[in-house]
């Protein structure tokens, strides 16, 4: 992509509910074991948010984090762009509650709706409007409280799912750091394979609704994972091949946390080092569009990387839709 200058990412920050629901809490409510958890998920903990909470609460504390990592005054955010599947409400946008919270003042916002891939998605647009000059700071947050429209009675999708939050700070950067390139893609005709029935125009709330559970997570298991390692796959390769790099100088690959039999199978693939892959799965489960940004945040704390690194961000998700991104960390 060619440019002037770089966008990357100035201010980092995640946020995880206190509250801990482990494989053995789980067993006292559906039929299964921590044996059964493991073995098909890697799956050993997830973290729930207090039933007060919502997704903009917790994207707020994320947001506030990201602003005090990259010394930003909340008024010199031009843009608020939130990732979820979870938002507070309808309408207005769980963007434009952040925004109230933060005391944002100067900043446009909306949500987006790419499932687990929302993250990719909102730093494509971020990236794209600071490229175009229409911005120059840019928020972006994935943010889920995915433990509200969970089947806490189907142990196929119940033992799956967390809560969480991450942001990130976006803007101008050195030539030659930051985003290098993006990927983004959607196959609707398998939209049917992850999918939350009701509560839209299709199916709105009633009697029968509430009473099926249309308002809860249904998955088709088996054919999410085939899509999914075939679709890492692809991805990943596509955005090296664009920046006309090998896979052999990524110095970190942070792959959406659904399933550690998918990354591992991904990893193979990939003919990558496990040493290069940050996983956090078994702490927090999947964070659908949170799970990217909170393993950034941790990686980058826990110093897994540092400034100039290669780090490869890949993602799939309910649409279907995919995205990936290639970035040398600017910070």
């Amino acid at each position: 992509m060619n440019s002037l200058y770089s966008v990357g990412i100035t201010g980092i920050g995640s946020y995880v509910p206190e509250k801990v629901i482990t494989n053995y809490d789980l067993c006292e409510i559906v039929d299964t074991s921590n044996e059964w958890i493991v073995e098909r998920t890697g799956i050993q903990e997830r973290r729930i948010v207090d039933q007060s909470l919502s997704t903009s609460d917790i994207g707020t504390i994320a947001a506030n984090k990201a602003l005090e990592d990259s010394n930003t005054n909340p008024k010199e955010i031009d843009l608020i762009i939130v990732a979820t599947a979870t938002p507070d409400m309808a309408f207005p946008s769980t963007a434009c509650i952040v925004q109230k919270n933060i005391q944002a003042i100067n900043a446009a916002a909306f949500d987006i709706s790419a499932g687990c891939s929302g993250f990719i998605y909102g730093l494509s647009i971020g990236f794209n409007f600071i490229k175009a000059g229409t911005y120059r700071k840019v928020l972006v947050i994935g943010g889920e409280t995915l433990s509200k429209i969970v089947n806490w009675e189907d142990r196929n999708t119940c033992v799956l799912f967390g809560d969480g939050a991450g942001a990130c700070i976006l803007e101008r950067c050195e030539e030659g750091f930051g985003f290098l390139t993006f990927d983004l893609g959607s196959d609707g005709n398998n939209g049917h394979l992850l999918i939350q029935p009701a509560g839209g125009s299709r199916l709105p709330a009633s009697y029968e609704t509430v009473s099926n559970r249309l308002h809860t997570i249904k998955m088709d298991g088996r054919e999410v994972f085939k899509f999914a390692v075939r679709i890492i796959e692809k991805s990943s390769k596509e955005v090296l091949r664009k920046a006309n790099i090998p896979l052999e100088q990524i110095d970190l690959l942070i792959p959406h946390q659904a399933n550690m039999r998918i990354i591992q199978s991904a990893i193979k693939k990939l003919q990558l080092e496990e040493n290069k892959v940050y996983i956090n799965l078994d702490k927090y489960g999947n964070m659908s569009s949170a799970s990217i940004p909170v393993a950034l945040d941790e990686a980058y704390k826990k110093e897994f990387f540092s400034k100039g690194d290669i780090v490869l961000l890949v993602a799939f998700g309910a649409g279907l839709t995919w995205g990936a991104t290639l970035l040398r960390w600017n910070k």
